[in-house]
């Protein structure tokens, strides 16, 4: 028998301490280095989501970690002026006398002096959901909301005040799509308004119904940029705008059929706009990411990193402070690690660090701009999960067509010849992914603390290997990947340590379209787990807000039907022998519900053992602390039920 870490009913079993642990989502370093800030995520008095907190951590690691502002609606999204004043979003109310109560409510844009109090300086009807700063003018950037026949912020306000009064809340759809990111969309349409110091917000213009806010300032403040999103008449294209800060005069726009521009960022003196590339996969082409750089003065696009085979992503290239020097840094998935990568101006390209990704769940590091290989310094803890309940290692295999394959392997305490452990296979999302740095959905850390080893694989079009790996399973998503993770599983499965009697299989994502995969195709698994996974491609293809996308994979069913069949585990429905566990949220929109009802009704229909874990208010993840917590209390007592043979035990919250 394993010996388990934690028992499942202990209040402070670690899949709990998981749930509440914070969460660290964003760092801001103030312009002369001294003063670094963190946005943390903490869990709230009952328990059913979280809210964002600033501290302050010391760059050069002498003090201890201390909270910078605390409000009940939470502050988020640190950055810093030029002066040093410390900006963020914050839902607080505005208690200056001087306010309007239209202006004391609402998710709205503050400044924190060093010493001083917090005042806002931006507000929007429905909210300020981003923003950027130039880095050396007080000219601040944001997005918010516009209806269409709202010009200014005061006919916007006018029209919502009106649709709600009347109980309206229809959305007419004509050329865009109608839900992305796990949100549907409209009627509310983000603009980029700019704010200078001395004047009123300037519209420069719509980013789209599905804009990101993605936007970028000059350092001198008087060009700002951003992303127009994808239209439905052009779903695989977007487009990059430069306006004029103060008029919002567009002055030029950069776009490129089949091509998606992310992450914009100005070079020190303005000339340049640096930003990601991404050429998405057809059943033609493989999937493709790099850097470029437009130059503003003859709207030439340059590659960065033409030789570069794996991807800068994910993350924003951090460019060089000084003028007239075109280096820049940047993270690349690298064979299960994440790296980060500096530029020269020559092209030459150093990894810095030589290994890991150091996106823990609560460190900071401090890295010098120049050495390669290098170790970080660790910053003092904003908290802390250790010790971890086991170890990593590596597993190598080479696939049928003789490409390396990795894994991480992580093995619970305790795990030798004489007590093999039980496996659970978790292949990631994406697929465009890779088991390359802390995640906080399917962790593979609870199920380890219960016993379990966890095996991550990367297979084919996993992230970090090259254009090989994409290459090797483009469009064929239930083909190659599918052969890589049952190579990885038996290499796996030859280690001593390790009980190949006992083994069981969960995916989120494409991982879940994996397991449901698996499920059609072998016996050898326990039980399979299959969050938000993909199960009827046809019907999929049609529902997903990512339409265009999989359109272009996979063609149009009634002419390309055999991508279809080769691909889709619904066609093989009454080879399931294996329990499933279906778990799904009610409001996603990348994998919507029908792919769950209708998995469940199929196995159903066909007397398969099939169990439906339902979260209604959840979406394409599983996001509330309460939500995670039972989630991994209802996986880990079917793995332990039907790999280890205990008895079920339901959870008291689904009685």
């Amino acid at each position: 028998m394993i010996v388990m870490f934690r028992a499942s009913d202990d209040p402070t079993s670690f899949h709990d301490l998981f749930a509440t642990h914070p969460r660290l989502t964003d760092l801001a370093l103030a312009p002369d280095g001294t003063r670094l800030i963190a946005s943390v995520q903490i869990i709230n008095d009952q328990g059913t989501g979280y809210v964002s907190r600033l501290c302050e951590v010391d760059p050069s690691d002498e003090r201890e970690s201390r909270p910078v502002t605390r409000s009940v609606q939470g502050d988020f999204a640190p950055a810093f002026a030029a002066d040093g004043t410390l900006l963020f979003l914050s839902g607080r109310e505005n208690t200056d006398p001087a306010a309007k109560e239209s202006e004391s409510q609402g998710v709205g844009l503050w400044a924190l002096p060093e010493g001083g109090e917090a005042r806002q300086i931006a507000l929007h009807p429905g909210d300020i959901s981003a923003f950027a700063v130039a880095k050396d003018a007080r000219t601040v950037a944001y997005m918010a909301d516009l209806r269409p026949g709202a010009v200014t912020a005061e006919a916007y306000a006018d029209l919502r005040r009106e649709r709600e009064s009347v109980m309206v809340n229809a959305i007419l759809y004509e050329v865009t799509t109608t839900c992305a990111f796990g949100a549907g969309l409209g009627p509310d349409e983000p603009h980029t308004f700019v704010q200078h110091a001395d004047g009123a917000p300037v519209n420069a213009g719509s980013q789209g119904l599905a804009g990101t806010g993605d936007m970028a300032l000059s350092p001198d403040g008087t060009l700002v940029a951003y992303t127009r999103a994808a239209t439905g008449r052009a779903p695989d294209t977007n487009v990059v705008v430069v306006a004029d800060a103060a008029t919002g005069v567009e002055r030029h726009t950069f776009s490129r059929p089949g091509q998606q521009y992310y992450r914009l960022a100005f070079t020190a003196d303005g000339s340049a706009l640096v930003c990601q590339r991404q050429q998405e996969e057809t059943y033609a082409t493989a999937w493709r990411v790099t850097l470029v750089a437009f130059d503003l003065a003859s709207g030439e696009e340059t590659d960065l990193l033409p030789e570069f085979d794996n991807w800068p992503w994910p993350g924003r290239a951090v460019l060089s402070p000084i003028r007239g020097d075109a280096t820049l840094w940047f993270t690349g998935d690298e064979r299960g690690h994440c790296p980060i990568f500096r530029r020269d101006a020559d092209g030459m390209i150093t990894r810095l660090t030589a290994s890991g990704a150091y996106a823990s769940p609560r460190r900071v590091v401090r890295l010098d701009a120049v050495t390669a290989d290098q170790q970080p310094a660790f910053l003092k803890a904003l908290g802390d999960l250790d010790p971890l309940p086991g170890t990593l290692a590596e597993v190598h295999v080479e696939a049928d067509d003789g490409f390396p394959l990795r894994a991480w392997l992580v093995l619970p305490e305790g795990a030798s010849a004489e007590r093999p452990a039980p496996l659970i296979i978790a292949p990631h999302g994406g697929p465009q992914m890779s088991w390359s740095a802390w995640t906080w959905l399917w962790n593979p850390w609870p199920f380890v603390a219960r016993g379990y080893a966890v095996l991550l694989p990367d297979p084919a079009l996993s992230t970090g290997y090259g254009q090989r790996m994409q290459e090797r399973g483009r469009g064929q998503y239930g083909g190659q990947p599918y052969r890589d993770l049952i190579a990885l599983t038996d290499a796996a499965l030859a280690r001593d340590d390790l009980d190949a009697t006992r083994t069981g299989l969960a995916g989120w994502s494409y991982g879940g379209y994996l397991a449901n995969r698996a499920a059609t195709l072998t016996d050898r698994f326990k039980a399979i787990i299959t969050h938000a996974g993909m199960w009827n491609l046809e019907a999929f293809q049609i529902d997903t807000n990512m339409h265009a996308y999989f359109r272009r994979i996979f063609g149009d069913p009634r002419t390309q039907r055999e991508r279809y069949e080769a691909n889709s585990p619904h066609f093989h429905a009454a080879k399931v022998t294996t329990p499933i566990l279906i778990v799904h949220g009610g409001k996603d929109h990348r994998v919507p519900m029908g792919q769950a009802l209708s998995l469940y009704s199929d196995l159903q229909r066909l007397g398969a053992q099939v169990s439906f874990l339902h979260f209604p208010d959840e979406g394409h993840a599983i996001g509330a602390p309460n939500h995670i917590r039972l989630m991994y209390e209802t996986v880990l007592n079917y793995f332990d039920h039907h790999v280890l043979g205990q008895e079920w035990r339901r959870p008291a919250m689904l009685a």
